[in-house]
């Protein structure tokens, strides 16, 4: 009796906990259907004798906000630390493990999803069956003994959480594995080494390459949610041109982007801001964000937020005091007129190798034409044509890179182009000898019948540029504190 009212008092808990709260449990960027044909495109990749498992993010180091990694939000859309996903190719079924509820941190954060909401998580989620985390050791300890044995495959690339991309993701590992006082694994290689002790009997595999290419291809909701990505990007490099002027510090611009971020949904970078005034464009990732702007130098901003994660990833450059200089104005100039032809030329059913043909028939043209005040600068525009030429003999060339749930997002790709793709331009144009640098990148959404740019409506062009920067800016309608 005392059991059965300790159980009604926890159910009885756990429902006022739900009701009291307004907070969502589940996403609403996607419905319980997408998260299952998802799964689905797993099942069949896998084949009937395997299974997959999923590992999600780990608790947030600090005082951060959890986010989940992409691979498990992507084919379930749970925001839960520590879960687990597993996928029987035979059943078609999922399972998800989850820890047990913590009733100490939901009365001080609020509510998460437990293994004692296994109810209303599968009614939210529309996965079919919802264990507590301790139990997946013996789920898979009755699936090894299985007679022929069968695959199971996870994930073995790293993992991207919150502002990573796989390639930065991979330089955490290296830089950690080679610290000699540190040489930890990561968190999946210690996953796979624990799999591989506890359950010998499985032919372990890498699901990567099928989530990649599944991810490559991205849905109406999923661009919804990188337009608006790209759209909230394109209002924080308006206004931060505005608010440009000799003086200023490099990372008060950063400030003017995450208002706008957050005051319209974002939920995070997708990745820090790179605000470089001067020669620090030179450096492509420059980050540090300390220098303040001078009068003559032209700024390079890139930056864009995490919306629901999907990322964006958008740059433009403007004169710090306003007004191009003669100089500036002709190598910016045709370094625009060359941008503009790769992107006149993007469309389905043609290769990237076959878009840079193409639009190097305008970039000869516009560099035949061109004249520049100094040697070295027709010199750094001829290397910039002849560098794009050689890119466009190698029929593995990309474009950019592609964009989704990571801003350097997954996928292997380099045939003709297909509805569904995105992915951005950004080449560069450098001057070495007075280290110039001059790159713009917008975000392209390939179409049945043709291509998206949601961010075209941000200005490149000199004049519309220069007019932009005209009215008054935020940082100085809200100056510093002194």
């Amino acid at each position: 009796m005392q059991r059965n009212l300790f159980v009604a008092l926890v159910a009885l808990a756990i429902a006022s906990t739900l009701a009291a709260q307004d907070v969502p449990l589940f996403t609403s960027d996607f419905p319980p259907e997408e998260f299952a044909a998802r799964r689905a495109k797993v099942y069949a990749a896998i084949g009937e004798n395997a299974i997959a498992v999923i590992q999600g993010a780990p608790s947030p180091e600090g005082y951060t906000r959890f986010r989940q990694t992409n691979e498990l939000y992507y084919l379930s859309g749970i925001e839960v630390p520590h879960a687990y996903l597993l996928l029987d190719g035979g059943q078609k079924r999922a399972a998800l493990y989850l820890p047990h509820r913590h009733p100490a941190r939901e009365s001080s954060e609020g509510k998460l999803l437990s293994a004692e909401d296994a109810d209303e998580v599968k009614k939210l989620s529309g996965i079919e069956i919802v264990f507590a985390q301790e139990m997946l050791a013996e789920h898979l300890a009755r699936m090894a003994r299985s007679e022929p044995a069968r695959a199971l495959y996870t994930p073995f690339q790293p993992g991207e959480g919150m502002a990573v991309s796989r390639d930065l993701a991979m330089r955490r590992i290296s830089d950690t594995s080679n610290d000699p006082w540190d040489g930890r694994a990561s968190r999946e290689a210690a996953f796979l080494a624990s799999i591989r002790a506890r359950y010998p009997q499985f032919e372990l595999k890498d699901l990567t390459p099928a989530l990649d290419r599944l991810r490559l291809i991205k849905s109406p909701r999923e661009i919804a949610l990188i337009t608006k990505a790209t759209r909230l990007a394109g209002l924080a490099l308006i206004e931060a041109a505005r608010s440009t002027e000799p003086g200023i510090l490099e990372s008060e611009l950063d400030a003017v982007a995450k208002y706008f971020f957050y005051r319209n949904g974002g939920q995070g970078d997708a990745y820090y801001s790179l605000i470089a005034n001067g020669s620090n464009a030179y450096f492509p990732h420059y980050n540090a964000g300390k220098t303040r702007l001078r009068d003559g130098d032209l700024l390079l901003m890139d930056y864009a937020p995490d919306v629901g994660y999907y990322m964006s990833d958008i740059t433009r450059m403007w004169p710090v005091n306003g007004k191009f200089s003669p100089d500036q104005r002709d190598l910016y100039s045709f370094y625009v007129g060359c941008y503009r032809a790769i992107l006149d030329a993007i469309r389905p059913g043609v290769t990237p190798a076959a878009i840079k043909k193409e639009a190097l028939v305008k970039m000869d043209a516009l560099l035949a034409r061109s004249r520049f005040s100094k040697e070295i600068y027709t010199k750094g525009a001829k290397d910039f044509v002849d560098g794009y030429r050689r890119s466009s003999e190698n029929p593995s060339s990309t474009l950019g890179h592609w964009v989704g749930m990571a801003t350097h997002d997954v996928g292997t790709d380099s045939g003709p182009l297909r509805p569904g793709m995105v992915f951005t331009i950004e080449p560069a144009l450098r001057i070495p000898e007075e280290r110039i640098y001059i790159r713009l990148e917008d975000l392209i959404v390939i179409t049945e019948k043709g291509k998206d740019v949601p961010s075209d409506f941000i200005p490149m062009d000199v004049d519309g540029l220069e007019a932009l920067m005209k009215p008054e800016g935020m940082l100085q309608r809200y100056p510093r504190d002194k």
